[in-house]
């Protein structure tokens, strides 16, 4: 007979060890077995919980997304003008536990499934249009009608990073990306002057 309340905690292993197994094989070429036993449980109790590795997947993509989200709203929090919003935003994206390889394991290749599955196309779409959201309320205040453009190229420059990353490209750690991006919107504040 299972313990009460081990479904929570056997769930959170599965998700934690398909972005582990994710990131040593820098793929989704990783079976349920594979997650399972880094788990500790057995391939049929993690097919019972998500029904499948795609569910997985995305169930460990709901996570690396909340945790983002809550690093997001933890730096607008500590805002106290437009442009630290748009720093925080960017902050948090290259913060180190955001930019593991294994998190940037699973970001490429949520990339890659979003483009066949309409359950992680959803999941991507509520992510850029956030982030979109967000670096616009710290932006239009600073560049007014130049905003849109600005939010699409910090977020095109956001998820370059972690693209040439995962590709093993240039490889800066996550201070030296949001550096990067920082200067571009020092670059765009100085041509708006």
């Amino acid at each position: 007979m299972p313990k009460l309340g081990m479904e929570p905690i056997r769930r959170e292993a599965l998700v934690k060890a398909t972005i582990t197994e994710i990131g040593r094989a820098g793929s989704l070429d990783v079976t349920v077995s594979q997650i399972a036993k880094r788990a500790g449980v057995s391939s049929a109790l993690a097919h019972h919980y998500f029904g499948g590795k795609d569910q997985i997947f995305l169930a460990a993509m709901r996570h690396i997304l909340t945790v983002y989200g809550a690093q997001v709203r933890g730096a607008l929090v500590l805002a106290k003008s437009p442009r630290d919003r748009v720093e925080g935003v960017i902050r948090a994206s290259f913060e180190a536990g955001n930019f593991r390889p294994e998190v940037i394991s699973a970001w490429l290749n949520f990339y890659v499934q979003a483009q066949t599955s309409k359950e992680a196309a959803r999941l991507l779409r509520i992510y850029q249009k956030r982030m979109h959201s967000n670096l616009l309320v710290g932006l239009r205040p600073l560049l007014e009608g130049h905003a849109e453009f600005a939010a699409t190229g910090i977020a095109a420059m956001i998820d370059g990073h972690y693209i040439r990353h995962a590709l093993k490209g240039a490889q800066p750690t996550g201070e030296a990306a949001a550096a990067m991006v920082i200067d571009y919107l020092d670059f765009l504040l100085e041509g708006h002057k």
